[in-house]
């Protein structure tokens, strides 16, 4: 089966996949970033269109706020981890040392924005929270320094590059994993009606 592709599709996500996993040098980190962007902006609209006609319906109402901490299974596993790893518990505690920070993203994934956003707006804020959450993981690593350091004999800036990373790889899973409409329970907007 042979299957036509758009000229210039192909190269396109190519070119966001090397520039997500780093492999582009050539291209300026900002450049880079801007392209992702604009990929993400247009497979992403159509979804905030989709859930801003769910929001602007008012037989539709919002569903209580939960949160599950930081999804996809990560707080689940630190908590079997730290039953597993008295060491881990010891340092680290029964849930990750950012999890507030999970719990402040899931109020704003819970409403997405809101009632009467713009697709357009409520594209920056799930952007504005993803970022949100990435800072709030690198500054854990600020208050989490003199311990770490000390546990594990590493420098500060060490302990920062660590967190960096960890704030990094959270953020590009929930820029993946957490578009409106998608059915999934941590998605964007997920206080509201799934999407038809």
């Amino acid at each position: 089966m042979n299957r036509a592709v758009k000229p210039g599709f192909a190269p396109t996500i190519l070119a966001a996949l090397l520039a997500v996993t780093g492999i582009w040098p050539a291209t300026p980190a900002r450049t880079s970033e801007s392209m992702l962007d604009s990929l993400e902006w247009k497979l992403e609209l159509y979804r905030h269109e989709k859930l801003a006609d769910i929001k602007h319906n008012q037989d539709n109402t919002l569903a209580p706020f939960t949160t599950d901490g930081c999804s996809g299974g990560l707080s689940i596993g630190w908590n079997h981890l730290a039953a597993a790893v008295d060491h881990i518990k010891e340092i680290h505690g029964d849930s990750p040392p950012w999890d507030d920070c999970c719990v402040t993203h899931d109020r704003a994934y819970h409403t997405a924005g809101p009632r009467a956003c713009s697709p357009e707006d409520s594209f920056r804020a799930r952007k504005t929270a993803d970022e949100q959450l990435r800072q709030c993981v690198i500054d854990t690593a600020a208050q989490r320094a003199p311990e770490l350091s000390d546990a594990y004999g590493l420098s500060p800036e060490e302990v920062t590059r660590i967190y960096s990373v960890i704030g990094s790889l959270m953020y590009r899973a929930v820029r993946l994993g957490g578009v409106p409409c998608s059915g999934l329970p941590w998605r964007w907007g997920y206080g509201w009606p799934e999407c038809e």
